[in-house]
């Protein structure tokens, strides 16, 4: 059978993801650059140019994004609802990460669930003339959060820890790994991805006022221990992890989420300069660009890139 051929694609990217965005095009000759002048009025409202506008008529199209604060999402979510009127085959919005993912249940009258708000501005982008946009999202927060999104988008949910399965093979002790999940939403949400590994769940007890991190199953003692996560922002409860999995005998700890999200320059509690809590390697993706420009070069840290990903997910 003939194998078919690539979709040519024209990726456009936000100012944040260029370097991800090259690293993309990169690893298929069937994606090609294409850009947009991020201009801003006086008032400080976008002034946007989609350039060669012509030239992508008839053509697929996908559009790389960074929810990375509010200030730059309606620049972006500009070009994004103008870009499928352009007479384009196909649309295809990558937003490696999905940003209001776990404000996404309402505990008490008054809650506002903005992962629900955000999942109904994206379906309302414009159909293109192959019909609904595609919308791909890495290690979204809560699985049922596909059902926030309308029948006009296509949601395609991926998942970064097939890269972390190809750096954990590559350890000088890749016999001697055990993953550990912070809490049971955690272990609900990865645990089928990594079966062939010994496993220890945690939970948070009560203690009187506090929330205290403790081995709910599973045993750490000699394993080098890979916690894994789908987000990090400040880090207390990987650290509080990490001591209660070095007190219980872990020859050494490591962290792997998907998106680095460290408001407020957390991910400093965990440089090996001067920290107490030490993790052997701390493994993110690049799906928050912000946090992967910061990290570049610093212990524990690691950026396991989503490019080839990425662009494997543009031919679906």
């Amino acid at each position: 059978m003939a194998k078919r051929a690539n979709k040519q694609v024209n990726l456009f990217y936000c100012a944040e993801c260029e370097e991800l965005a090259r690293k993309v095009a990169d690893h298929s000759d069937a994606i090609q650059l294409r850009t947009i002048s991020w201009r801003n009025f006086d008032d400080g409202f976008p002034n946007l140019f989609i350039n060669n506008a012509h030239d992508i008529r008839g053509q697929h199209v996908a559009f790389l994004a960074s929810f990375s604060s509010p200030g730059v999402i309606f620049e972006q979510i500009s070009a994004i609802f103008a870009l499928p009127k352009l007479f384009i085959a196909s649309f295809t919005l990558v937003l490696p990460f999905f940003p209001t993912g776990s404000f996404e249940r309402v505990e008490e009258e008054g809650d506002v669930a903005t992962a629900f708000t955000m999942a109904r501005i994206l379906s309302m982008i414009p159909k293109s003339r192959g019909g609904p946009t595609s919308v791909v999202i890495y290690d979204i927060h809560a699985l049922q959060e596909r059902f926030y999104f309308g029948d006009d988008v296509l949601p395609c949910f991926e998942t970064g820890i097939p890269l972390l399965l190809q750096r954990l093979h590559k350890l000088p002790d890749a016999e001697n790994i055990t993953i550990a999940f912070p809490d049971d939403g955690a272990w609900k949400r990865f645990h089928k991805l990594l079966l062939h590994f010994p496993m220890v769940v945690c939970a948070k007890v009560r203690e009187g006022d506090k929330r205290i991190v403790r081995i709910k199953e599973g045993n750490p003692e000699g394993r080098h221990v890979v916690i894994v996560d789908d987000l990090v922002q400040s880090g207390g409860t990987l650290i509080e992890c990490q001591k209660v999995l070095a007190a219980h005998g872990a020859g050494k700890v490591s962290a792997y989420v998907t998106h680095g999200v460290f408001p407020n320059k957390s991910w400093e509690r965990f440089l090996h300069k001067g920290s107490e809590y030490q993790f052997a390697h701390f493994w993110i993706t690049d799906s928050c660009p912000v946090t992967v420009k910061a990290i570049t070069d610093k212990p524990p840290f690691e950026v396991l890139s989503l490019a080839g990903s990425i662009a494997d997910a543009l031919q679906i």
